[in-house]
């Protein structure tokens, strides 16, 4: 197994890769429709989304984590 202390990494990987996964699909069926080449052209467009995609969740989670702590009110 992998050890508790690359959790947030792992969470990160799997949440862009997911995210990227839906985004991408979404959009290139919208761009092509059903077209013959429809995997190839999201794998693609998947692979490139997910290269930008999981650095950002990296970048961006602990600032979303701290944003919220500030809005959220605990009791």
């Amino acid at each position: 197994m992998i050890s508790p202390k690359y959790a947030p990494l792992l969470f990160a990987l799997i949440l862009s890769g997911l995210m990227s996964l839906l985004v991408s699909g979404i959009a290139t069926l919208r761009a092509t429709g059903l077209a013959p080449q429809f995997a190839t052209l999201w794998l693609s467009a998947w692979l490139t989304a997910w290269l930008f995609a999981f650095p950002t969740v990296l970048l961006v989670a602990p600032l979303t984590q701290r944003l919220v702590r500030v809005l959220v009110t605990s009791k």
